[in-house]
């Protein structure tokens, strides 16, 4: 894996760790939810980005096309976490966003792209 995918993949697992405890302000104080939506939209951006990375490392790079697939699925299910959030669908939106620091944390942890 390409040094510039493992960073975007490090951003994005801190990213979706600090989301709960942004979630947590959106409970307790009135400004929270400015918090957990910048937190949200965060972990978006560097979803894109991570598309962007995958591509680089898969055409150019000769790396494998699973970094890509996965980077697009994890985009998709961000920008349905994303949407479920503003729904107020925390049913789904709560365990969507475990299964995404899940997710986050297994790429974290292989080797190759």
């Amino acid at each position: 894996m390409t040094t510039f995918l493992r960073v975007t993949v490090v951003l994005q697992t801190v990213a979706l760790f600090l989301a709960p405890v942004t979630a947590g302000l959106l409970l307790t104080t009135p400004d929270g939810h400015v918090l957990h939506s910048a937190s949200a939209y965060t972990v978006w951006v560097v979803a894109v980005v991570q598309v962007v990375a995958a591509v680089l490392v898969w055409r150019p790079g000769g790396g494998s096309p699973r970094v890509v697939l996965y980077a697009v699925v994890f985009l998709g299910l961000v920008t349905a976490q994303v949407f479920l959030g503003i729904a107020h669908v925390t049913t789904v939106h709560v365990p969507l966003g475990v299964l995404l620091f899940g997710l986050s944390l297994v790429m974290l942890t292989r080797r190759s792209g």
